[in-house]
């Protein structure tokens, strides 16, 4: 049964990491709402389909926000405790800090859990579905998507760019194409005006332009063709980009067989062997901020919410470097992939575990490297070279 402690620990932590999960995903959620505006909001995709994309990226977004909403809890919760004299009191108790650790490992193995469950069905899932109906989002758009002095490159090879649009008559003034269609034969075509039809049922665009040019490039020789009316004939479909699958759209059973042998390429079996253990690695990292966390909150007395929201977006952006770091190393093989995927963990492990040591010996958790132990040092310096003086 958990006793009062546990039940005030753990409604401590739940509070503060309600509110770093909306934060973290609302930020991590700006950054690619604007991709996706681009990229939909343009071809007239009705709300419900964007709303439905967003959802599909929120498993992705989960895997990364569940660990640091964790460890920003922690320090906000022990760091209110520690402020308060809250912790002193339950240490006069007879409290130690081993035993206000369990509330915070539970509440571990549940964020633990959850991002694994996230990690391996949620995310490949929600990758695999926000594709899907991306590309059938476009499918279904019947335009060009031409707007004003906006270089429109939707059709892979084509570049068109007007100097103004009438989307009403669909009329164009000051054409200019850059076709690429043919990388041996390119194009640069300039027109005075243009017109442009649609053909919903066979998917084409039919551009005639008026009174323009024709420049071609072509190694040493150069064309220039003058004509009064030209017409472009485009395939819709050519404007889809195909988007094919990659190591973050897998499930684990499709990860291992390619691990085994059914990717014959090298640097995709070995992307599929870093996420293979990136999806393990990554809930297991909970635990390790459980463990760092608790005893850097439980010092940051003074500094309060802003201190302990600092704290742990310096401990995260540190974490996520040397991540970044092992990854690379395990792309260029210089590290084993599961090597490279744990090291974090195992790195930031052995520096909770002497966080704890330290602060159960009532000593900072930084020691030597603390702030004030720096300033003491720079000081005994300098005071030492005056007196030599």
């Amino acid at each position: 049964m958990p006793s009062t402690i546990d039940r005030y620990i753990f409604r401590e932590i739940t509070i503060p990491f309600l509110l770093g999960m909306t934060a973290f995903t609302g930020a991590l959620l700006m950054g690619r709402f604007l991709k996706i505006a681009e990229m939909v909001v343009a071809k007239g995709v009705p709300l419900s389909k964007i709303c439905l994309l967003i959802a599909y990226l929120l498993p992705s977004f989960a895997l990364v926000t569940i660990p640091m909403a964790f460890l920003l809890a922690i320090l906000l919760a022990f760091g209110r405790l520690s402020a308060d004299s809250e912790i002193i009191a339950m240490k006069a108790s007879g409290v130690g800090l081993s035993r206000l650790m369990a509330p915070v490992m539970a509440f571990a193995v549940i964020t633990a859990i959850s991002t694994l469950a996230i990690a391996v069905y949620a995310v490949p899932a929600g990758n695999t579905s926000f594709k899907e109906l991306l590309t059938k989002a476009i499918e279904g758009n019947t335009d060009l998507d031409i707007r004003e002095r906006v270089f429109v490159d939707t059709i892979p090879g084509l570049v068109i760019y007007v100097e103004s649009y009438n989307s009403n008559s669909r009329t164009m003034k000051g054409v200019m194409i850059q076709d690429d269609r043919k990388p041996e034969n390119p194009l640069t075509i300039f027109a005075g005006r243009g017109t442009v039809s649609i053909d919903t049922r066979s998917r084409r665009a039919h551009l005639l332009l008026e009174g323009g040019s024709i420049h071609n490039i072509h190694e040493d020789s150069y064309r220039l063709v003058n004509f009064r009316e030209y017409e472009l004939n485009l395939k819709l479909d050519q404007s889809i980009r195909a988007i094919s699958r990659n190591e973050l759209d897998m499930s684990l059973a499709e990860l291992n067989a390619g691990i085994n042998g059914s990717a014959k390429d090298p640097r995709l079996r070995k992307d599929m062997e870093l996420e293979y253990h990136r999806r393990f690695a990554t809930p297991f990292a909970c635990f390790v901020f459980a463990l760092a966390g608790v005893p850097l909150g439980i010092q940051n007395r003074r500094s309060g919410k802003g201190g302990g929201f600092a704290v742990s977006i310096g401990l995260l952006i540190v974490y996520y470097i040397v991540l970044s770091a092992a990854k690379t190393a395990g792309e260029k093989d210089l590290l084993n992939a599961a090597l490279a995927m744990w090291l974090p963990n195992v790195i930031f492990l052995a520096l909770g575990g002497w966080f704890f040591f330290r602060s159960a010996q009532e000593k900072s958790v930084l020691g030597p490297l603390a702030p004030a132990a720096i300033a003491d040092f720079f000081v005994k310096i300098f005071s030492g070279a005056g007196k030599t003086r």
